[in-house]
């Protein structure tokens, strides 16, 4: 299997030794980010029901543990006045209401999406903010708490093969190096010093455990200018010669999010850090305002550049070979998640946010550049989850009339294969999650979703 190649059916029922063993024990379904989950979804054999909860709380992602228990994770905005903080509940998968629900888990004042994973200790691990918690499973009482070396928001947090943790700060252009940070699961220790990149680093890492019998392991950090990679070594984190640069010197347009490592390539969109993002990560601490906002933290204001978004792919074993191609087109595009590749279908996915429009490239020829083959009119924002046996693709659709909606997409040729309402008028870049029910779990500002096909 080629280096960040996706696993076939049979691959993906072998766990990651650094995860409890789930499905999905962590944001994307794995290190790789490929979002994808074995079984199939038909949902256009079926009629979807749709399971909501609200709240005054940013829902950002779900996680399974063992089958059927779902843990969900989020901040609890406060953009002003009194201070944010974390949080994490066990949820009946079902009704969504709480089983167990954590204390307050500061935040350092930072307002930002986190993550959450399910450790292979069996203890779940949450970080939100500048502050990384380890949790009991049942109760969610805090067995161990850790400010993190950099006063900033964190975003993303992976296992590594050895079963430690790797997270970093976000830093936009001009804020300065970004800093990869290293931990132990039980204690939360560090291991080592933080590794500082000489760039700043906006999106999420991946990670691809190249050869499970030497440890062999790789950690991509999407920088300003290059993606970076980095090799697990003992317990250091060293700066690998493969570094590939994704945006032209002098380019006009933004920064690229999360990878997708899939087919033996990183794949990735630029344009990402828009305004709503320029605006929570120049203050500080991250998010907090002197007023409130308001609308100035939508991700549909005009892009900062003229440029459209680009889906980049970048080969893993020569970083010199990148090819990019225009997503749709339309000039100053932008987004605020990344796309995916799905090599069972030679497809890759990618869309522009502020402009509409999802796309779906044949990827069958991996020395030629990306093909567009269908275009569908909808405006995604969110983290997909594909099922590859059954060939879909799950995203949403910010309509113009100001509604949230699921679509379910035929991967190979583009069929809009269902709509279904959530009944949310916020859209934003959360996390959907592939449930092992014909179902998916749907998070967004001030309420969570269940859909399932029955």
């Amino acid at each position: 299997m080629n280096p960040g190649s996706e696993p076939t059916a049979l691959d993906r029922a072998v766990r990651h030794p650094g995860y409890h063993d789930s499905a999905w024990p962590v944001e994307c379904g794995g290190n790789r980010r490929q979002k994808a989950r074995t079984g199939r979804l038909d949902a256009g054999s079926g009629r979807a029901r749709v399971v909501t909860r609200r709240d005054e709380r940013w829902h950002v992602m779900a996680i399974e543990r063992d089958p059927d228990q779902w843990y969900l994770t989020g901040t609890r905005p406060a953009f002003t006045g009194p201070p944010p903080h974390g949080w994490v509940e066990r949820i009946d998968p079902e009704t969504l209401e709480p089983r167990a629900t954590s204390p307050d888990l500061p935040c350092g004042d930072h307002v930002w999406c986190g993550a959450v994973l399910a450790h292979a200790d069996g203890s779940i691990h949450v970080i939100n903010g500048s502050y990384l918690h380890r949790l009991d499973p049942d109760t969610l009482e805090v067995l161990a708490e850790r400010r993190l070396p950099v006063d900033h928001s964190h975003n993303g947090l992976l296992a590594l093969a050895d079963g430690t943790l790797v997270t970093k700060d976000l830093r936009l252009e001009g804020q300065g190096p970004t800093t990869i940070t290293r931990l132990r699961p039980d204690t939360l220790e560090l291991v080592g010093d933080p590794l500082v990149l000489p760039e700043g680093s906006m999106g999420r890492i991946a990670a691809d455990l190249v050869d499970a019998a030497t440890g062999l392991e790789h950690v991509y950090v999407p920088g300003t200018d290059h993606v970076w990679r980095l090799v697990v070594d003992g317990d250091e984190l060293i700066v690998d010669d493969w570094r590939a640069r994704y945006r032209p010197s002098g380019a006009d347009g933004g920064l690229a999010w999360d990878a997708c490592l899939s087919d033996g390539a990183c794949w990735i969109m630029d344009c990402g850090d828009v305004e709503s993002v320029r605006l929570i990560h120049r203050a500080h601490p991250n998010g907090r305002f002197p007023r409130p906002p308001g609308r100035a933290l939508s991700w549909r204001r005009p892009a900062p550049w003229s440029a459209p978004v680009r889906l980049v792919r970048i080969a893993l074993d020569d970083p010199t070979d990148v090819r990019a191609v225009a997503v749709t087109g339309h000039p100053g595009g932008g987004i605020i998640a990344p796309p995916v590749h799905i090599a069972d279908h030679d497809r890759a996915v990618a869309w522009d946010s502020i402009n509409g429009g999802l796309c779906g490239f044949d990827t069958s020829e991996p020395d030629r550049d990306p093909e567009p083959v269908w275009q569908l009119e909808v405006r995604p924002s969110m983290q997909p989850v594909v099922f590859p046996d059954s060939g879909e693709l799950v995203i949403n659709d910010f309509t113009p009339a100001g509604r949230d909606e699921i679509v379910v997409v035929d991967l190979v040729d583009g069929t809009l294969i269902d709509r279904v309402d959530t009944g949310s008028r916020i859209a934003n870049g959360m996390f959907l999650s592939a449930g092992g029910h014909r179902d998916v779990y749907y998070c967004t500002t001030t309420m969570t979703a269940r859909i399932v096909w029955e």
